[in-house]
């Protein structure tokens, strides 16, 4: 990303529109803070949660400098979720949805990460956040069978499976599991899957799960990049749809459901929900979040 794109995404973040100068001081500490003592810095963050990050990490700054890096997407997840619900997070990265959802809202969570030195920050800021005896971090990738994949190790947040036509030259061997294999016996509520085109393969493996009807939310990425797995953005529709699931974007200061008839929302990540009338309850009672020096 640019700096123009980068000073543009924070300017016009939601968080931020009415604070602009607060959050381009916040961008100039950090860009000048972290040059001049590099390293890991402790990030106090929403409700008495916190974060390590370091520069590079792009989600995890992006926090830093907008409060909620994906507004909509955490917004709805600090929304709807108590603590006695169960979140899944795959794809968890360092962890940010996780510590929204189990440190924030007090959740049970299971996470996976499948890249190790990514699953070393992941567990750190587990620690940190007094996570460690309720949530179960795994690192392993997820797919539709038991096995072993080559991922990528090197590009951030957007390490992935390697496609047909990728070189694996420059990749580690991951071992793989399913989730309705790891999650036996389990009711999960609130499932985020972020796995850069893998998606359809994740779900493909998590049919008694999408099946439980404790499941009312599952927050997915969708994007062009399942073409280099030989798979389509369709095929993940088609599968949550005929489980219940039907598409929503939210706004998070409205606390308002919008639902798209087409396949995909055009606002960030698309947001599947289903028992839309416990979810609408949920989204009004929940206590109001203030970030900085906005609230919603």
């Amino acid at each position: 990303m640019s700096l123009f794109s980068t000073l543009q995404f924070i300017t016009q973040h939601p968080i931020n529109k009415n604070h602009k100068l607060h959050a381009l001081i916040r961008y100039a500490k950090w860009q000048i803070g972290s040059r001049l003592v590099p390293g890991q810095v402790i990030i106090q963050w929403i409700d008495g949660t916190k974060f390590i990050a370091q520069p590079g990490e792009t989600g995890l700054t992006q926090n830093i400098y907008c409060g909620l890096h994906e507004f909509q997407e955490m917004g709805y997840i600090l929304h709807v979720l108590t603590p006695d619900d169960l979140f899944i997070d795959v794809g968890a990265n360092v962890g940010s949805y996780t510590i929204l959802a189990c440190a924030a809202r007090g959740a049970r969570g299971y996470c996976f990460e499948p890249i190790s030195t990514t699953y070393q920050k992941l567990l750190e800021n587990i620690k940190i956040n007094n996570l460690s005896n309720r949530v179960k971090s795994y690192n392993i990738g997820i797919s539709d069978k038991k096995g072993e994949l080559f991922f990528t190790y090197n590009e951030n947040t957007t390490n992935h499976v390697i496609g047909r036509g990728e070189s694996n030259s420059n990749a580690m061997k991951v071992k793989v599991s399913t989730l309705d294999e790891v999650l036996t016996g389990e009711s999960s509520t609130v499932l985020k899957i972020d796995v850069e085109g893998f998606e359809a393969r994740v779900i493909n493996g998590a049919i008694h799960t999408l099946e439980n009807p404790s499941l009312h939310s599952v927050i997915i990425e969708i994007n062009e990049a399942s073409k280099r797995y030989g798979l389509y953005e369709e095929q993940v529709i088609q599968i949550m749809n005929f489980m219940g699931f039907q598409i929503y974007a939210y706004d998070p200061i409205k606390r308002e459901l919008i639902q798209f008839p087409g396949y995909k929302s055009d606002i960030g990540n698309s947001l599947f929900i289903r028992n839309i009338g416990l979810v609408k309850d949920r989204l009004s009672k929940a206590s109001r979040v203030k970030v900085y020096n906005f609230e919603f």
